[in-house]
């Protein structure tokens, strides 16, 4: 590779990653604002469960057909396309608060919206970075993502409080169309090297079940897969009843919550700057195996741990191994998926593990009421560990 043609992937990589952490940063911002206006109307668990519904189950839905598009079309203009279809609702929720049409119904419908954008735009995302960055960089180059994203995600509940209690909620939408805005001039900028185009099925329908059947038929996607999904299974009472555990164990001051937010969002950060300064690891099996065990260990401590300062030190931990995880699962697929697949392929891995989550809660979220968080976790953790050792055999 010249010296030119170095610097061209490395100027392209950089203003991708700016286009899409402007785009996460502003959807981000939106989405604490949509939910805490939500919050302070109503004060009510319906609609915050509206609410969640809402914003997250149209991306599931839509993710197999965002894959077939991804595979089809354009992946730069897939992302900049429904970045615009996401801002224009965005703008328009604006403008209709703006002129006093102030209906929560008209909430959940663009969040529903942006949810259904998010689906669409997500696969293309993860399936463009090898038309970006050279094969023996794609590890670094996620690691430095995971890292930028965890800048946003500790920076974006901040902002965003200050910007509904400083100018409003219709100006915080505002601020989301412009971050939009930018990010898309920016993703123009971005060169993007020629895709293999799907073009072996005739509907959208076959596109789609030529995805599954690839995924299927492909062994160490179909074990992969199966396991991310376990595992995201396992990770729910860590990811979703922790809060709980926490009020009920440690007591309920605001500052626990947001104390046990902040350190997890700084072990993605130090994760993703380890992962960007590391040597490229060839085994990524091992990577996610080793994840998983390190994931049962921390969950472990993290149950049986009697003050507060311990429990963050493991919760420290495992936010330090999420983007390690990630970043390992992303470029393996990248590296033994054929490139017309890759769309198709991110998709059913994001339906896999934005799935478990919200199904695992319905069974364990009324669990959490008879018996132990902490019981549940250890629980959990053991399962974890038990699912990286097997994970490693059958690799």
């Amino acid at each position: 590779m010249s010296k030119k043609e170095k610097n061209n992937w490395k100027i392209s990589a950089m203003l991708f990653l700016m286009s899409q952490n402007l785009s996460l940063f502003g959807s981000s911002i939106v989405g604490y604002a949509a939910i805490w206006h939500i919050t302070l109307e109503t004060s009510s668990g319906f609609w915050m469960m509206l609410a969640t519904i809402f914003s997250n189950l149209p991306q599931i839905i839509i993710s197999l057909w965002g894959g077939a598009l991804a595979d089809k079309f354009n992946r730069k203009y897939m992302i900049m396309v429904a970045d615009g279809f996401i801002a224009l609702a965005t703008l328009w929720l604006a403008i209709s608060y703006w002129t006093g049409f102030q209906n929560k119904i008209l909430l959940l419908i663009v969040l529903a919206i942006r949810s259904t954008g998010a689906g669409i735009q997500s696969p293309a995302v993860n399936s463009i970075y090898p038309q970006i960055v050279p094969k023996e960089y794609l590890t670094k180059i996620l690691g430095v993502n995971q890292t930028t994203t965890a800048v946003c995600s500790l920076f974006a509940p901040v902002v965003g409080g200050v910007l509904l209690g400083s100018i409003g909620l219709i100006w915080t939408f505002m601020f989301d169309v412009v971050t939009a805005i930018t990010a898309i001039a920016v993703m123009s900028m971005v060169t993007v090297k020629r895709q293999h185009i799907s073009t072996n099925t005739s509907s959208m329908i076959s596109d789609i079940r030529a995805g599954i059947g690839y995924v299927f038929k492909h062994s160490e996607l179909r074990t992969l897969i199966i396991f991310y999904a376990i595992a995201f299974i396992l990770l729910t009472p860590a990811m979703v009843l922790s809060p709980l555990m926490i009020e009920r164990t440690f007591g309920n001051e605001v500052w626990l919550l947001t104390a046990n937010e902040i350190v997890w969002t700084i072990g993605s950060l130090v994760g993703g700057v380890y992962i960007a300064l590391k040597k490229h690891h060839n085994n990524k099996t091992f990577v996610i195996s080793v994840c998983f065990i390190a994931f049962g260990i921390a969950f472990g401590f993290m149950s049986i741990s009697t003050h507060f300062e311990m429990y963050l030190i493991f919760v420290l931990i495992a936010g330090f191994i999420m983007p390690i995880l990630t970043t390992a699962q992303t470029v393996y697929v990248q590296e033994i998926t054929e490139p017309n697949m890759l769309g198709r392929v991110f998709s059913i891995i994001q339906i896999a593990s934005t799935s478990a989550l919200p199904i695992a809660i319905l069974f364990l979220g009324p669990l959490a009421d008879i018996i132990s968080i902490q019981y549940m976790l250890f629980v959990s953790g053991i399962l974890l560990l038990i699912c990286g050792v097997v994970y490693n055999k059958l690799r």
